[in-house]
């Protein structure tokens, strides 16, 4: 037990270093654009909330000590040979490396999806949602802020996947860290990909800024995580989309 613990410190510092490095660079990139009233790149125009930030910090730090007794679970269940987790790159052949990768995407955008949507139920939504939803006007800090049962929800999805799906650990490093930067570009309120990639065939796949600024703007609309396809799929995509 205490070496369990030790994990999940060591998971929630690493955690905090992590959510308040990022968010806090790209804050003061928000701050500057969000400054300049006149600039496009903006999404919302509408002010932060009083106290908003605080709140954000407040629920993003509870979050990251859920997810860090979760990073200690699956870490836990690797060192008992539980995970299909592997460390020699060549195990599967190279070429199973981006496979193995975009593998971990789709089975995570499709649980994230449904799990999206089950929780914009009115019943589910007060009681598990509604604390994202606070933030009306998106900032980085709103990345991770979460109700408990939420960042749970969350949570739940990586371990499994990882117990079934071969996966070597330097995928899932990247894995980890496209994770974290698609959740602060997605709440940055600020659009940073280039017009170029946006009308690309693989840029309409993928989300960003303005995909999910229409979700807190509109509420049912836009639930995907990483990819557009199963909102484009289920008629559940923003028709400001296609503006």
């Amino acid at each position: 037990m205490g070496y369990f613990i030790g994990y999940v410190l060591v998971f929630f510092a690493i955690l905090l270093i992590r959510y308040f490095t990022t968010a806090g660079f790209f804050y003061a990139y928000y701050s500057k654009v969000k400054n300049n009233k006149t600039d496009k790149k903006l999404l919302s125009q509408r002010p932060l909330k009083k106290e908003q930030v605080k709140k954000e910090i407040y629920w993003s730090v509870v979050s990251s000590a859920i997810f860090a007794f979760f990073g200690a679970v699956t870490y836990w269940l690797y060192l008992n040979d539980f995970t299909a987790v592997y460390l020699d790159a060549s195990q599967y052949g190279y070429w199973y490396l981006p496979l193995s990768l975009l593998i971990v995407l789709l089975l995570h955008e499709t649980y994230y999806y449904w799990i999206h949507r089950a929780m914009h139920f009115p019943k589910i939504y007060k009681v598990v949602h509604k604390v994202h939803h606070q933030s009306l006007s998106t900032t980085p800090w709103t990345a991770f802020s979460f109700h408990p049962w939420e960042s749970i929800i969350e949570a739940l999805i990586v371990p499994i996947i990882l117990m079934v799906v071969p996966v070597n650990i330097y995928v899932l490093l990247c894995y980890l860290i496209l994770m974290t930067f698609s959740s602060m570009i997605n709440h940055l309120d600020i659009e940073v990909y280039p017009e170029s990639f946006r009308k690309s065939t693989f840029g309409k796949l993928w989300i960003d800024a303005t995909h999910h600024h229409y979700h807190h703007k509109e509420f049912n609309t836009n639930y995907g995580l990483y990819f557009t396809f199963w909102d484009k799929w289920m008629g559940t995509e923003s028709r400001k989309m296609g503006d």
